[in-house]
């Protein structure tokens, strides 16, 4: 064989490979790289697929899945609907998720989502107090008195209470967590990393996608 037919040959097998490995899409399986919720959960919009994330300030790991949770969020297809969702396992992660239910109330969840995640992970601040946490709202624009009258509040109470006992019947152990549609968990553990989070999330909304026009 020349050398002419011979590059020819192994730039069709180059080709060939390379096409067969674009076109390949990881297989996911269940208990392997996600879990089954038994039963399934409710979800807020049955019209829409949910994605909701069960998370706490205090988890490092949570921390720093928030580039590319925020990067997909971004990205996300119209048909999902997104709930990032506070767990609650003890009074620590309570107070988290209480600062979190508070700036909800208030309307500004958006602005200081991040910096409650800064201010607890880089700057080593509990923000577990009502005191510290008025300090804390203040300076980033909310009037105390508004603060604490929103804190105290009917509202910020039954969104904890809520919250209390979700994490359990979603069978959330820990920290951060996707719930596909209250089917199915997707968790570092079995995902192995927080791209393949995506992946295996992104996966899942197709399939949810697929069996919800079946329907």
């Amino acid at each position: 064989m020349n050398k002419a037919l011979m590059g020819l040959v192994a730039a069709l097998a180059l080709l060939t490979t390379s096409a067969f490995t674009v076109g390949f899409a990881e297989e996911f399986k269940v208990g392997t790289d996600y879990d089954v919720i038994n039963p399934p959960q409710p979800t807020d919009d049955p019209d829409k697929i949910e994605v909701r994330e069960f998370f706490w300030y205090g988890c490092p790991h949570c921390y720093h899945f928030e580039p590319d949770l925020n990067a997909w969020i971004k990205k996300k297809p119209a048909s999902v609907n997104f709930i990032r969702q506070p767990a609650v396992f003890n009074e620590h992660w309570a107070a988290h998720a209480k600062a979190f239910f508070t700036a909800d109330v208030l309307g500004v969840l958006d602005k200081l989502h991040p910096e409650f995640y800064d201010a607890i992970q880089n700057k080593k601040e509990t923000l577990e107090s009502e005191d510290d946490l008025a300090k804390f709202f203040n300076a980033h624009g909310v009037a105390e008195e508004d603060f604490h009258k929103a804190y105290q509040s009917f509202a910020v109470d039954s969104k904890l209470r809520h919250a209390s006992g979700l994490a359990a019947k979603y069978g959330i152990t820990g920290t951060p967590a996707l719930v596909v549609n209250g089917k199915y968990v997707v968790s570092p553990g079995k995902a192995k990393s927080f791209p393949r989070m995506i992946e295996i999330t992104n996966e899942l909304i197709k399939q949810e996608s697929v069996s919800g026009a079946k329907k």
